[in-house]
């Protein structure tokens, strides 16, 4: 016979199981919501550019108006005025690229975040989803911050007239310091700090862990901070292949994703570094 109140702790016992039981497999079910968004957002991204970004890939002449604007008409570049609706359209093109091309390399962190996130919240489902949606967009909100700059870039450019119709350098000189400010880049220690805190979500949840929906904003921001810092001069090299050049788009994005989920990452860097230096040097030497 089994003794006086085994049953009871076998009970017990039988529940608590069944609790964690049922806690894994809701765990499960966050994540699959979880990857599923990530995955539309990123479909839906990548879609929207290969409809052209809302952009004519046509864009129309517009004589000079200044010597700026004169300087670019004689040289047989397209050139489109950039009026605010234009301007927009610019910075929205910017901004869903940079979804397309960094979400898909930030989707172990934002994983890693929603079942931390939802270990802390003591089973409330929608705080946790809520707070991950917090996160992924504060994440999201940056290299919108980023795309501003972009767009303000690029407007200077196509004012210099240094930009071809698919919005790739035409003039050596810039070339070269795209390929060889990259390349430097890719062996500076700010690079390697920023692409550790990328590479390690465990690291980065417990160092930076804040609680609450306020928290999940400055943990997103933050993150994106480290991305931003990790991959910018890589992003500026869309200046180089092409803006507009949907082939050269895919193939940055993934290498960002090799650099940040490669084991041996820092040979990656430092051998691309090298290469973008040495091409930055034929450039403008050869």
């Amino acid at each position: 016979m089994l003794p006086l109140g085994s049953g009871e702790n076998a009970d017990n016992d039988s529940i608590q199981h069944g609790s964690v039981h049922m806690f894994e497999n809701i765990l499960r079910q966050d994540n699959r919501v979880v990857v599923s968004c990530l995955l539309l957002v990123s479909a839906f991204s990548w879609w929207y550019l290969f409809q052209g970004a809302g952009m004519s890939m046509n864009m129309p002449t517009m004589a000079g108006t200044d010597g700026g604007m004169s300087a670019m008409a004689a040289t047989g570049i397209p050139v489109q005025a950039w009026s605010l609706d234009h301007s927009w359209a610019i910075f929205w093109m910017w901004w869903v690229m940079m979804v397309a091309m960094m979400l898909p390399s930030a989707a172990p962190m934002i994983l890693f975040f929603a079942v931390a996130n939802r270990n802390t919240t003591k089973g409330d489902a929608a705080f946790a989803r809520v707070s991950t949606v917090y996160f992924a967009a504060s994440y999201l909100f940056v290299w919108g911050l980023f795309s501003f700059m972009a767009t303000g870039i690029q407007w200077g450019l196509s004012y210099q007239g240094l930009l071809g119709p698919m919005m790739d350098s035409k003039h050596t000189v810039f070339t070269a310091i795209l390929l060889i400010g990259a390349g430097l880049y890719q062996f500076l220690p700010a690079k390697e700090a920023c692409l550790r805190h990328c590479q390690t979500p465990l690291h980065f949840v417990m160092t930076q862990w804040r609680p609450g929906r306020l928290g999940a904003v400055q943990m997103g921001l933050i993150h994106g901070a480290y991305c931003l810092g990790c991959c910018w001069f890589l992003m500026l090299l869309l200046f180089y292949g092409g803006v507009m050049n949907l082939a050269w788009i895919g193939g940055l994005a993934l290498y960002v994703l090799l650099e940040k989920t490669f084991a041996a990452s820092h040979i990656l860097g430092k051998t691309t570094g090298g290469l973008l230096i040495l091409n930055g040097m034929a450039v403008l030497f050869i």
